[in-house]
């Protein structure tokens, strides 16, 4: 089998997409939020805070989850999610990077 068209760049550049990519949405950005408020918490308690059906939610916390910005640990038959502070460390420090090398160019 060929190359992905992933395979023509960097880690870094395929990083920096995966993590815009489980931003790149309001309600995600509104769910890290309230991840960020309430240290950890099940879905329904985000279903609570966030004007979107549970399954909706499910699926985004799902794809943040991939991109490995939060954690969702199982506590009996709920999961449990928080923020993955290292790694949202990094992503800040990765898109601060991107950004500083814009600034100077500009």
């Amino acid at each position: 089998m060929g190359n992905t068209k992933s395979d023509l760049f960097t880690e870094r550049h395929n990083r920096l997409a995966e993590i815009a990519k489980a931003l790149a949405h309001p309600a995600r950005i509104a769910i890290l939020e309230v991840l960020i408020k309430r240290g950890t918490c099940i879905c329904g308690d985000i279903v609570e805070e966030i004007p979107l059906s549970q399954a909706t939610v499910s699926q985004h916390l799902k794809a943040m989850k991939s991109a490995g910005l939060i954690k969702g640990e199982i506590d009996g038959k709920f999961s449990c999610y928080c923020v993955d502070q290292e790694a949202c460390m990094q992503a800040q420090q990765m898109l601060g990077k991107l950004f500083e090398e814009v600034r100077k160019c500009c």
